[in-house]
């Protein structure tokens, strides 16, 4: 039983993370918001790649995923793929 706490409370915690990937979340991202404002609604990306001014942000995997592109660190392309 005391192994069986931790675990339940880490599968909660995986589960609660990817919440936040949602088509509710994705239409709250508008054109020209801050960055800060994009991880307000998604949480910290999972990865971030930097290019002179762009940044490219990815939350969540391969599968399954919102990618928000930034320029002067305002959002101006975003895409989803599987969120439901």
């Amino acid at each position: 039983m005391r192994f069986f706490m931790p675990v339940m409370l880490l599968l909660l915690l995986l589960v609660s993370g990817c919440s936040r990937l949602t088509m509710a979340n994705y239409d709250k991202i508008k054109m020209g918001m801050e960055y800060d404002q994009v991880t307000a609604i998604l949480g910290k990306p999972d990865n971030c790649s930097d290019a002179l001014i762009a940044r490219s942000c990815i939350w969540g995997s391969e599968e399954k995923n919102i990618t928000v592109n930034f320029v002067g660190g305002k959002a101006i392309l975003f895409t989803s793929k599987n969120i439901r």
